[in-house]
């Protein structure tokens, strides 16, 4: 049979008719905005990479148990706007080559932002890549100056800096104890030279300058030759802005060979990794924190963390650096939580910086659209002679009458 114009006219029309009704029917099963890698209607997928291995793998593994605790925390009530929060971890070892391998991979895997990396060199290491691909880091486990000043859109810093964490170091030293020779030992890299470069600048509004200085290599433990160099200046503290194995060889052979002076770390040491490492050796061992006390649960932000960590894994014990991992996976969701349309990576960095102030528990992170640092806090702990940590006010001198020993204000943290 054959067909006459105007019926192959109808019968093209009925076609266009039924391919636009497929693509409607197509539109409303979608999802009601533009897709964003990492983002479906069931799911928000982050992405970690950090170290998971090798000296630095409490600091890795830390974060990733904390964010993990506050994303659970987040999905028992409904997730965000019902869609799970996930977070998928990758190993760099602490090394930059490993981070930018590991990061092309996990970005390859289209998830929605970084959160949580660890370290000064790793994390510089990635730049070009979230430059690149628009993708957003939170919370990164390093005080380093260049990812705050000047300010990376793409950055969202939860911690203190290095350089307010040596201020308060230099402070103490002087101002409590009245110390003038101060020595550095430092990881030979960009994080171990932005602790160099803080307290440098610590000591010249000061007038002083260091007595001595060593330094070792990353993710290694030979620090015999460090010791040599800074004992030359008899110092009577010495700064330390190292990983915990390193630091720990450090102290124990310093104490070995008679050395008597302070030992103050940072706190990317992770106390609680120094303690275990050090034993008996951490008695009056100094830590700065970025967190509150984790064992403070008249810290509402604590109490939820502990709760939050003892669901994730009952076995867990709180920690600093669990702790800061819980606080940027909190403040991710009350981010996600205040975005008021699609959530997109854009959407995410620009609620942060336009709402400014976050409150997690007592504990308040303040950002702005010239800040991408949350919190300017720096507490001061101590390792005590049983390997635990106690806050301190003060190092101030106190003279005992048995015998003449520096002793710590308690303080709350």
């Amino acid at each position: 049979m054959f067909l006459t114009s105007r019926h192959r006219i109808a019968a093209a029309a009925r076609l266009i008719t039924g391919a636009i009704a497929a693509c409607v029917l197509a539109s409303a099963a979608a999802p009601a905005f533009a897709d964003e890698p990492g983002v479906n209607t069931s799911r928000i997928i982050f992405g970690q990479v950090a170290a998971l291995s090798g000296p630095a793998a409490a600091l890795g593994t830390g974060m990733r148990d904390g964010i993990r605790a506050a994303f659970a925390e987040a999905n028992r009530t409904g997730g965000v706007q019902g869609r799970e929060l996930v977070l998928e971890s990758r190993d760099d070892g602490y090394e930059p080559n490993n981070t930018i391998a590991a990061t092309t991979q996990i970005l390859g895997d289209n998830v929605f932002a970084l959160i949580g990396s660890v370290g000064t060199p790793t994390t510089n290491a990635i730049l070009p890549l979230l430059a690149e691909s628009g993708v957003p880091l939170i919370g990164p486990f390093t005080g380093s100056e260049g990812l705050r000043n000047p300010r990376n859109p793409l950055v969202v810093n939860v911690r203190a800096s290095y350089f307010q964490e040596t201020e308060v170091i230099v402070d103490h030293l002087t101002t409590d104890l009245g110390y003038h020779r101060i020595a550095i030992f430092y990881q030979d890299d960009s994080y171990g030279r932005a602790g160099l470069a803080g307290v440098q600048q610590a000591l010249d509004r000061r007038g002083m300058k260091l007595v001595s200085e060593g330094a070792y290599q990353r993710n290694t433990t030979a620090v015999s030759g460090s010791l040599l160099d800074i004992q030359r200046g008899n110092p009577e503290a010495v700064i330390m802005i190292g990983a915990y194995a390193p630091c720990a060889e450090f102290i124990k052979l310093a104490h070995a060979k008679k050395m008597n002076a302070t030992f103050l770390n940072i706190s990317f040491v992770g106390a609680d990794a120094l303690a275990k490492a050090l034993g008996p050796d951490g008695d009056g061992v100094v830590v700065t924190q970025v967190v509150p006390f984790p064992t403070n649960t008249s810290i509402p932000l604590v109490a939820s963390y502990q709760a939050a960590l003892k669901a994730y894994d009952p076995a867990a014990k709180p920690g600093f650096v669990s702790l800061e991992g819980y606080m940027a996976g909190r403040l991710a969701v009350m981010a996600l939580r205040d975005i008021n349309g699609p959530v997109t990576r854009k959407a995410l960095l620009d609620t942060i910086a336009q709402t400014g102030n976050f409150d997690l528990g007592g504990v308040w992170l303040s950002f702005s659209p010239t800040s991408n640092q949350g919190s300017n806090q720096v507490w001061l702990t101590m390792i005590d002679g049983e390997g635990g940590i106690v806050p301190v006010k003060t190092l101030k001198r106190q003279t005992s009458d048995a015998n003449d020993v520096v002793k710590t204000t308690p303080g709350e943290n």
